[in-house]
């Protein structure tokens, strides 16, 4: 069973780890994108763009993110280089979405969302042994790719006009006319599946009503008074809808996860099986 510590120490890792990925994948975006960020007014000054950086540095910079990622993903447990190695894929392919297809932003969901996969194997629990955990995780999988979506079609808005003319292609620019629907489509979706997950892992109403509930209340305000015209506007509830809904769900998780782990660090053998599926669940979130 894990120790309050044990899943300390896993957060701060998985922090640490999405840091560098999260970079090394802006890294090789950029170097896909260095001839169309020049004609992309938000983009053209990115550093390979504006041609301060070479892409043979860039390169080597890449390759050094990944060392570091890699030098994290050997702390965990050796079964979870097997889960973590498919992710260089999309995190490759994200770029070339954007040529050949008006949904890269669901590439990207299911990029940025791989740490919900790694989580419960991090803390020493066999997905495929485990249907409750696997069926958490596949939930907790797709309510991530769907709030990415979300907000990356938001984000996709302040570009729209570029885009079309560079030829990128987006999500934003398919669905113009119908962005608030689909925004509302993605925020029901994922509330639901976020419940799913919490109830494949006997989660209490504690995190229903205020990590579901809280999603659902601050993706509601986001979708109903972002103007998708303005890209001050968009560029705002990007960042601050992220930050507002995923502290929410954090704030709630990590209050529901100090209540679990304190309790039942108490017991012997730290408690249940039940019980550290739920602790693991809520540190994955």
């Amino acid at each position: 069973m894990v120790s309050p510590f044990t899943v300390l120490g896993t957060s701060l890792l998985f922090f640490s780890g999405a840091l560098i990925m999260r970079g090394a994948g802006c890294t090789i975006n950029d170097l896909w994108d260095r001839n169309l960020d020049p004609n992309v007014t938000r983009t053209r000054l990115r550093p390979i763009a504006r041609g301060a950086v070479s892409p043979f540095k860039a390169l080597v910079f890449t390759g050094g993110q990944l060392f570091a990622g890699l030098a994290i993903l050997l702390q965990f447990p050796y079964q979870c280089f097997f889960y973590a190695t498919p992710s260089l894929l999309f995190v490759a392919l994200y770029p070339l979405a954007k040529r050949v297809t008006h949904y890269p932003q669901f590439i990207l969901g299911l990029t940025f969302s791989w740490g919900a996969i790694m989580g419960f194997p991090a803390l020493g629990m066999d997905l495929l042994a485990d249907s409750a955990a696997l069926t958490a995780t596949g939930f907790l999988y797709a309510s991530n790719v769907a709030w990415t979506v979300l907000y990356d079609m938001i984000y996709a808005h302040m570009d729209i006009k570029d885009d079309a003319k560079a030829g990128i292609k987006s999500i934003a620019l398919r669905h113009d006319a119908q962005t608030k629907q689909i925004l509302t489509g993605l925020a029901i979706t994922q509330v639901g599946l976020l419940a799913a997950a919490g109830a494949a892992v006997g989660a209490g109403p504690v995190f229903f009503v205020g990590g579901c509930g809280g999603a659902a209340v601050t993706l509601a305000v986001m979708i109903k008074k972002v103007n998708l015209k303005s890209v001050k506007n968009c560029w705002w509830w990007f960042v601050n809808g992220c930050l507002i809904t995923g502290g929410n769900d954090f704030c709630w998780a990590r209050g529901r996860l100090s209540c679990s782990v304190w309790t039942e660090y108490g017991r012997r053998g730290f408690g249940r099986r039940k019980r550290a599926k739920k602790i693991i669940f809520y540190c994955i979130i």
